[in-house]
C-alpha cells in the first residue's frame, strides 16, 4: 500500500505553548484535532478557513492545556467523537485532575465518546492510528502512532520532547515508568519516526536516543549507562 500524503498544521496556544495538531489526508476535507489546547478559536478558525470537518479528537492526555478545547469544538460540531485513554476519563470532569484547579480555574471537558486502550486501533479520516500507552507523566497518557507514513508520525503528547520529557512530579506521575515506556514503546521505533509533542518542537526517535539527556541511551542513571 502506498503511503498517504498527509497535510499537517499545528497550532501553538497560550500561555503554555501548548501543540494543537491537525492532521488530514491531502485533498480530503475531513480532518482530526490532537489536543485542541486554550485557544480553541484557532484551531475553529484554521477549519472553517479550509472548510475542514473533524472526524475524530484525540486527545494523549487529560491536563488542562490538552483538552481546553474540547467543548468548543464539541459545541462546533457535536457529533465529532472525542476519543481519550481509558484510564484519563476522569480528568474531564475533574479540575483538580486536570490540574486546571491549581490555577484558580475550573475547566472541565464533556464526557469521551470513545475510550482506548494500549494496543488498539483507531481509524478516522481515512487514518489508522496504533494506540499505545505511555505512562509516567499521566497515569493513561497514550500516543497514536501514524504508520499511514512513511516515516511513521507519532503524536506523543508530553512523554517526550526535543532533549526533554513530561514532568513527572504530578500526583500520578513516576520517571522510571515513563523512561521505561519510551524506550519500549517509541525509541524501539525506526529512527527516523517523526515525534510530534505536546510542547516545543518535533523531532525524530533517532535524535532522542542520541541526544535526550533524560531518557537518551547515554542518560545517567537509566539503561543507557
Amino acid at each position: 500500500m502506498e503511503p498517504k500524503e498527509i497535510d499537517l498544521t499545528r497550532i501553538v496556544s497560550i500561555p503554555f505553548e501548548e501543540n494543537t495538531f491537525i492532521a488530514r489526508i491531502a485533498q480530503r476535507d475531513d480532518c482530526v484535532v490532537v489536543d485542541p489546547g486554550l485557544e480553541p478559536e484557532r484551531t475553529i478558525a484554521e477549519l472553517e478557513k479550509h472548510g475542514l470537518k473533524p472526524a475524530a479528537i484525540l486527545i494523549t492526555h487529560g491536563h488542562s492545556d490538552h483538552i481546553g478545547g474540547n467543548r468548543a469544538l464539541k459545541d462546533r460540531w457535536p457529533d465529532c467523537p472525542l476519543v481519550i485513554g481509558a484510564k484519563e476519563v476522569a480528568k474531564l470532569a475533574d479540575p483538580r485532575a486536570n490540574l486546571s484547579a491549581m490555577f484558580g480555574v475550573g475547566l472541565t471537558s464533556p464526557p469521551a465518546d470513545v475510550t482506548v486502550d494500549h494496543g488498539q486501533t483507531y481509524q478516522a479520516a481515512g487514518l489508522e492510528f496504533e494506540v499505545r500507552e505511555i505512562p509516567g507523566h499521566s497515569i493513561g497518557h497514550v500516543v497514536y502512532l501514524l504508520k499511514d507514513h512513511n516515516p511513521p508520525w507519532v503524536f506523543v503528547g508530553d512523554v517526550i520532547f526535543c532533549e526533554g520529557i513530561g514532568r513527572t512530579d504530578f500526583p500520578d506521575g513516576d520517571f522510571r515508568t515513563l523512561a521505561e515506556g519510551i524506550h519500549r514503546e517509541l525509541f524501539t521505533l525506526p529512527d527516523e519516526t517523526r515525534l510530534l509533542p505536546g510542547h516545543g518542537p518535533e523531532t525524530t526517535v533517532g535524535q532522542e536516543k542520541r541526544t535526550n539527556p533524560f531518557v537518551g541511551l547515554r542518560a545517567d542513571g537509566f539503561l543507557g549507562q
